[in-house]
């Protein structure tokens, strides 16, 4: 091999190595182009200093909180991004860094040295713990004088089983939706008082397999489910149907489940009332069921660890 091919061959070598790094850019490059104003804010409880992501809508009126739960991956360059993105449809979006203290020098994501070690991070979390972190960052979001009041909360991946968790414990939760995540046990299915919408992908059989006994246990406790599973699509297709180069299906996949998200939302703003609890019942009772969207492809999440 000549000294040329040579230098070729390492050259392409290390920037194969740098694109797990790198590989987020484009929403990080997204997210500075926003006018939209974001801040960082110190969410204090129990001895603890959760880092929080808040990001204003620019609107005249009072706005619905969105409390956004991070995948598995932590507050990445795309969670922040998701967040900007349903700030300018009107919300105030609260995104905690459940993670925060774990990293070098008491940081968070941002400083656990790879992506490895923020998904172990994660996945060590205590289940109680998370509760009450969500619990304080929810309240500050309610607590801001331009806040309305009402608070749904949104989770991807391991973010979207805690929302469904987080359901069975927060009474004042207006919708969760809950993006390809598992759901919490039968027997605390009975606490949840908010609709739950789920979002899934066709090729997902590790969450969807779940979906029937979940349809079964959500009906049998009289509350309000409505998953909707994207044909062709994997696990993370909110993610991966952003990614520069991304398949056809990936984005409609993106699309569709970001309109769905979009529709709800607006369809639970409305001021708690009869017409409400109507809706929520018959939906809860006589059409649990699972919806089955059009064609989307899939990109699956395990194949996509070294790409965040």
């Amino acid at each position: 091999m000549s000294r040329l091919s040579r230098v070729s061959v390492l050259f392409v070598a290390v920037i194969v190595c740098m694109l797990p790094l790198r590989a987020q850019d484009w929403a990080k490059a997204k997210l500075e182009q926003s006018m939209r104003h974001r801040e960082y804010v110190p969410v204090k409880h129990l001895g603890r200093t959760i880092n929080t992501l808040v990001i204003y809508p620019e609107v005249k009126e009072k706005a619905p909180v969105i409390l956004l739960i991070h995948e598995i991956f932590g507050l990445s360059d795309w969670m922040k991004l998701q967040a900007d993105e349903l700030a300018a449809e009107g919300y105030i979006v609260i995104a905690p860094d459940l993670v925060s203290g774990l990293g070098a020098n008491g940081g968070g994501t941002d400083a656990m040295g790879g992506q490895d070690n923020v998904i172990k991070a994660v996945m060590a979390l205590d289940p109680a713990q998370v509760n009450t972190d969500l619990d304080a960052a929810a309240d500050y979001g309610k607590s801001l004088p331009s806040a309305n009041g009402k608070l749904f909360v949104a989770g991807f991946c391991w973010g979207g089983g805690k929302t469904f968790a987080f359901a069975t414990h927060r009474k004042d939760m207006a919708a969760g939706f809950v993006f390809y995540g598992p759901p919490p046990p039968a027997a605390q299915m009975t606490s949840i008082t908010a609709p739950i919408y789920g979002f899934y992908g066709e090729s997902d059989q590790r969450i969807g397999a779940t979906i029937p006994q979940t349809i079964t246990d959500m009906k049998a406790a009289g509350k309000f489910y409505q998953p909707v599973t994207y044909k062709d699509a994997g696990h993370g297709f909110m993610r991966t149907g952003q990614t520069p180069g991304a398949k056809e299906g990936d984005k409609k996949a993106f699309d569709d489940g970001f309109a769905r998200l979009l529709k709800e939302l607006k369809a639970n703003q409305r001021p708690s009332g009869k017409k409400q609890a109507v809706r929520h019942t018959l939906h809860g009772h006589g059409e649990v069921k699972q919806v089955v969207s059009a064609k989307a492809q899939t990109s699956d999440c395990a194949s996509m660890h070294g790409s965040m």
